[in-house]
């Protein structure tokens, strides 16, 4: 083969590699560059993960010491509610014993006892004959007028307290939810942090393509839960 002819195959392979090699060089900045980008993407997206589960965290803490005192409010109108009650009944049983003896003065004191607020329903039920009519109400906190303002608000305040610790229920779930999504997008760093390590191209695009699915699930997570600004 002439000298020429090998020189210029000399030249060609040469061309080549060179060729190659900056194919090769544009390839790895250009993944590094996308690598750079996901990074930067992750970064945030944990940092947000993190607020939003420390931010719901507290929402938790303050929805349960709410509920927390709303029942401990709720508690001691019930408390008081129940003496009330006792003492209307208590109250109706000695005005109907005074009354079935007799003893008019006597009766008459017990009706004057009676709290402002069952008045008008002992008046009801006096009307009623309890001493002769044996269909009467056995007293003033059976008939169905009767109404305990306290207890009423209790059961109210009740309900509220269980609603509030329900919610604290509810951001307990969500902050662990947050708390996993930024688990998966660590996972993510650590995975973009090891294609870096490794030198053979095929290598680090599969590891980044095992960390881009996951980074796309830990942001739709993040998408989806709810959000506290």
């Amino acid at each position: 083969m002439p000298e020429g002819a090998n020189i210029e195959i000399a030249q060609h392979l040469d061309e080549h590699g060179h060729s190659g090699a900056a194919h090769g060089v544009m390839r790895d900045r250009t993944l590094e560059i996308v690598e750079g980008v996901v990074l930067a993407l992750v970064a945030v997206a944990t940092a947000w993960s993190g607020y939003q589960a420390a931010k719901w965290d507290g929402s938790e803490a303050e929805l349960y010491g709410t509920s927390s005192r709303i029942r401990l409010t709720a508690e001691g109108l019930l408390t008081r509610g129940g003496q009330q009650q006792l003492y209307d009944s208590s109250t109706a049983s000695s005005w109907l014993q005074a009354k079935a003896t007799g003893n008019e003065r006597l009766a008459d004191i017990y009706a004057r006892r009676v709290r402002p607020e069952v008045r008008p329903v002992f008046d009801l039920w006096i009307k009623m004959d309890p001493i002769h009519n044996p269909h009467a109400p056995a007293g003033v906190i059976t008939m169905p007028q009767y109404h305990n303002r306290l207890l009423s608000l209790s059961a109210k305040l009740q309900a509220r307290a269980t609603g509030k610790f329900e919610e604290g229920t509810a951001a307990r779930e969500t902050g662990d939810k947050y708390i996993r999504a930024t688990v998966l997008l660590a996972t993510v760093l650590f995975l973009i942090a090891l294609t870096q390590r490794f030198k053979l191209f095929g290598v680090r695009l599969g590891l980044f393509g095992v960390a881009l699915v996951l980074l796309a699930i830990g942001l739709y997570w993040v998408a989806s839960y709810p959000r506290i600004y």
